[in-house]
């Protein structure tokens, strides 16, 4: 997995490509940890699973940025990651858009 980190009308964007599991999530939350955004998108369009520990990851890092006063959003999520977080009911805790331009006009 790769994380790429952007910015863009002063939200942060982590473009994720790659799997996130088990032995990838570690590499996202330290991520997170490192640059601690208040706004924050997360890409997904290239992401094709997601496991548990990758589930727990993102939630962990909702709930960070919730704490400080911040939103996060997800963008671009595969039918099959979609399905998911709609099967976890995760869908009902993240803000979730098609695209990144969505998701970064929510996140303002």
């Amino acid at each position: 997995m790769q994380v790429k980190q952007l910015e863009k009308d002063g939200v942060t964007v982590f473009e994720i490509d790659g799997e996130v599991n088990l032995s990838t999530s570690p590499e996202l939350k330290k991520q997170f940890e490192k640059s601690a955004p208040k706004k924050l998108v997360v890409d997904l369009q290239k992401v094709q699973y997601i496991d548990s520990s990758g589930l727990a990851t993102l939630v962990e890092i909702l709930k960070k940025t919730r704490a400080q006063g911040g939103q996060l959003g997800l963008a671009g999520l595969s039918d099959k990651v979609r399905s998911l977080f709609e099967i976890t009911k995760l869908d009902k805790l993240f803000v979730i858009t098609k695209s990144r331009e969505d998701a970064l006009s929510k996140i303002k």
